[in-house]
């Protein structure tokens, strides 16, 4: 039966192998993600109103009223 300290250390070398491969994946990204994902929300209202709620809050901010 395996003892804690083992299971630790195979779970642990599980984990580094899978920030590894990650890593690895991510170098040999060709674009960037925010450009993968860029046009997502045109044409999408929902979006839309949050972009406008969010401007407001940052206008109240500067004016102090929130």
């Amino acid at each position: 039966m395996p003892t804690k300290v083992t299971q630790i250390e195979e779970r642990l070398a599980h984990l580094e192998k899978e920030v590894r491969d990650l890593k690895a994946e991510l170098r040999h990204q060709r674009v960037p993600w925010y450009e993968q994902i860029a046009g997502t929300f045109e044409n999408d209202p929902v979006f839309d109103e949050i972009v406008r709620l969010g401007a407001a809050i940052r206008k109240a901010d500067r004016n102090g009223r929130r």
